[in-house]
């Protein structure tokens, strides 16, 4: 199966490397012809653009920063669009959108799947970040082989949207628990603690988390790179809000979550490292939130292994109804 890959950054680039490395035939493209060349001189085709890829591949993932740039691609790609063709939508957009696209997908004869990821940049590096994809039950078994080459864990969401909204869902969950852990660990400095024993105590606590295990990390460094940006948070919690909203949900820590990072997009910019969130409280308080032992950038120690379909827990009784 040919696979064609457009959106070679942060995330895209270490999926789509995964599926080099691991030898699929695969194509790239992106605007920025220094990523494509790369990926070249390791055995990658390059397409000419997306509508050619469409052309020429079986499967095209595109992994893209906003809906609105997977709606420019799509457009480009949709005269190519014939029976057996597949797209997936690996980054984190909106319900309504990718139902929007994949519905004229499928009218000419492909097949739509929202797949995004989860688990940070340096398990997508390594093949073991966990990948939820969106579409009926066929499509879902005819593109699980390349899935499990992307990721460890794979779940089957149910219908086209359905991983999206999960998706913005746990991202909006590791926006709060990033705020609470930026709270604790200033909190705790000006409560006279050591920060190195702050950390430890989180993590064998059950205060702890993902988010506090790898990005409290890269805050103590000082380096405060999780290769997320602001105004990527800012996205992801945006659409979380519009779930709500339009499920009648009367949220309240969202709304706070949403000014927060509005605010810290005003003060550091939007292409400021999400951790960098943590300044606002240093800035208020006059202390600096560092320690001695911490890594500059995450990295995933855990061995490249084949992934595996996550079946939910009841699954199975439910089957039996």
């Amino acid at each position: 199966m040919k696979v064609g890959f457009i959106g070679l950054g942060n995330v895209g680039g270490k999926l789509s490397g995964s599926l080099l490395r691991n030898g699929v035939d695969l194509t790239v493209h992106d605007l920025n012809s220094d990523l494509v060349e790369g990926f070249v001189s390791r055995g990658a085709q390059a397409a000419q653009g997306p509508a050619q890829m469409m052309r020429d591949c079986d499967v095209v993932i595109t992994c893209l920063p906003s809906p609105a740039a997977s709606a420019a691609v799509m457009q480009e790609m949709l005269p190519e669009v014939k029976d057996g063709k597949i797209w997936l939508e690996m980054s984190t957009t909106d319900e309504a959108e990718v139902k929007r696209l994949g519905a004229q997908v499928i009218e000419r004869g492909g097949a739509a799947v929202d797949c995004p990821v989860s688990g940070g940049c340096h398990r997508a590096d390594t093949g073991n970040i966990s990948i939820f994809a969106g579409c009926d039950r066929a499509t879902f078994e005819r593109i699980l082989p390349f899935l499990t080459i992307m990721g460890r864990r794979i779940l089957h969401t149910g219908p086209l949207g359905s991983a999206s909204v999960l998706k913005v869902m746990t991202n909006y969950l590791a926006t709060a628990n990033l705020l609470t852990c930026c709270e604790a660990l200033v909190t705790m400095k000006a409560a006279g603690m050591d920060m190195n024993t702050t950390y430890e105590a989180i993590k064998i606590s059950s205060g702890t988390s993902f988010v506090h295990e790898t990005e409290s990390q890269v805050i103590l460094n000082g380096s405060r790179d999780i290769n997320f940006t602001m105004d990527l948070v800012k996205k992801d919690i945006g659409l979380f809000q519009t779930i709500a909203d339009r499920a009648g949900v009367p949220l309240e820590i969202s709304p706070l979550m949403i000014e927060i990072f509005n605010d810290g997009i005003r003060r550091y910019g939007e292409r400021a490292q999400s951790d960098d969130i943590i300044r606002r409280l240093e800035e208020a308080t006059g202390l600096s939130i560092l320690a001695p032992g911490f890594p500059a950038e995450m990295v995933d120690d855990e061995p490249e292994e084949p992934g595996y379909e996550v079946v939910p827990q009841g699954a199975e009784l439910r089957a039996a109804e």
